[in-house]
């Protein structure tokens, strides 16, 4: 574990300025069979934010998996601010939710997008910048959200957690959340076009009190991290991949990856 050290912070939450973590939260984490989970997408700094804004940005594919079935759900994403996807349950068992987006574009100055690169462990862009000399200009980006969510009903467990979807950037719990308790640890695997995502930062949100506890992971070589479920709640893990654009509009191309989960 020579590079996979945990960093531990304590963060207050400071802005939206620089805000680009996205998850979906429902307004509780678990239900009764016949009982409505209603999921509100939100984006901000620190596993605090606001609703998503859909007038500007697209959903391409929501996907509900349990232990019977997969099912598109996209149809029915609503553009409204928050309450953005409603569901019924109609069994028991753990089930995920995942979202991916369309691309989106932004435009930083060099000093800003140094600072994004420097925090969110994207060193091996500095370095490819400066061999091309692109360190002094601005920055032209496309970004894609691919989010995952896990949510019990009933007490009934079962292996839905870690079912692999195929996203081009994912985060798979090796063990279910719902069946965790606070001193436990959690497993996770990072992939990246369905490959073991090596050395690459992920970082690990929860709320104590009204203060945001971050765990910073680098991955070992075969993808995962191991960190403490130190406190029950609501949970995040989210990791980040940039590569060079082939797109006309961009020099680079980033994924942005995240699982939100509860500790009971």
């Amino acid at each position: 574990m020579n590079k996979c050290i945990a960093l531990l912070f304590v963060f207050i939450f400071i802005g939206f300025a620089q805000a680009h973590e996205f998850w979906m939260l429902p307004k509780k984490f678990k239900y009764a069979v016949g009982e409505k989970m209603t999921l509100d997408f939100m984006v901000g700094e620190g596993f605090e934010g606001e609703f998503w804004d859909l007038n500007t940005h697209q959903v391409e594919g929501l996907t509900l998996y349990n232990r019977l079935s997969k099912t598109d759900m996209t149809a029915k994403v609503k553009k409204s601010s928050g309450d953005n996807f409603e569901y019924t349950f109609n069994n028991a068992g753990t089930h995920m939710i995942t979202m991916e987006s369309n691309n989106a574009y932004i435009e930083l100055e060099p000093e800003k997008f140094n600072e994004y690169l420097k925090e969110d462990g994207l060193d091996y862009i500095s370095e490819e910048r400066q061999k091309l000399g692109e360190q002094n200009k601005n920055s032209r980006e496309l970004y894609r959200r691919y989010a995952k969510l896990l949510v019990q009903v009933t007490d009934r467990t079962d292996d839905t957690y870690k079912k692999e979807t195929g996203m081009r950037l994912e985060i798979v719990p090796l063990q279910n959340p719902y069946e965790l308790k606070t001193g436990d640890h959690l497993d996770c695997k990072v992939l990246y076009e369905r490959k073991p995502a090596a050395h690459a930062l992920v970082k690990v949100w929860t709320h104590i009190g009204n203060r945001i506890f971050l765990q910073n992971i680098y991955t070992e070589d075969d993808g995962t991290i191991r960190f403490p479920v130190s406190n029950k709640g609501a949970w995040m893990v989210s990791s980040v991949k940039m590569l060079r654009s082939t797109s006309d509009k961009a020099e680079w191309q980033s994924l942005w990856s995240s699982l939100v989960f509860e500790i009971e």
